[in-house]
């Protein structure tokens, strides 16, 4: 990551997606993403001592099935009126493992993505960007995200591990 330039890089929301994946009545997966997302990229000189710092407006929760959208900003997951965000901050890069805190609903827990650096390119238009994917897995009752329903069958209507993908774009800090 030599070639990225130090300094304070700018999340591009339009070129981020932030989603997850979780299983539904046990036999097929949820899917969904977070449209309001910002954050920063610190990068040290020689491309090293990466920090990233993201926050997701949990109203901005999609899933293409506003029944279910309205349901999770509700206070039997997001609850959006009282708390608006989600936030991870990272603390290390371990090679390919990025190590932060991932808040959600006012819980902080430790995770670790794996990451990947992606590379980096001039667009048409001037602006120098970098590229980066991540995944991880996450229990949700650690974050206080508990409700399900027990289905008729046996199980539960939501399952407890939700899949989390990253692709992430920044934007190079301009000349001042």
């Amino acid at each position: 990551m030599s070639d990225l330039t130090p300094g304070t890089w700018t999340l591009d929301a339009s070129h981020t997606s932030a989603s997850f994946t979780v299983r539904h009545a046990g036999i097929s997966k949820a899917r969904g993403q977070f449209t309001d997302v910002q954050g920063t990229l610190v990068v040290g000189e020689g491309g090293e001592n990466l920090s990233f710092e993201t926050t997701l407006m949990t109203s901005s929760v999609n899933t293409s099935n506003s029944d279910r959208d309205n349901h999770l900003r509700s206070g039997d997951f997001f609850d959006t009126e009282n708390f608006p965000e989600i936030t991870f901050v990272s603390t290390e890069v371990k090679g390919e493992t990025l190590v932060g805190d991932l808040t959600i609903r006012d819980v902080t827990k430790p995770v670790e993505l794996d990451f990947a650096y992606e590379g980096s390119a001039t667009d048409p238009f001037g602006t120098y960007r970098a590229g980066f994917t991540g995944a991880t897995k996450i229990s949700r009752k650690e974050f206080g995200l508990t409700w399900n329903a027990a289905l008729e069958a046996g199980g539960v209507l939501v399952a407890d591990e939700v899949k989390i993908s990253i692709e992430a774009e920044f934007t190079a800090p301009t000349a001042a």
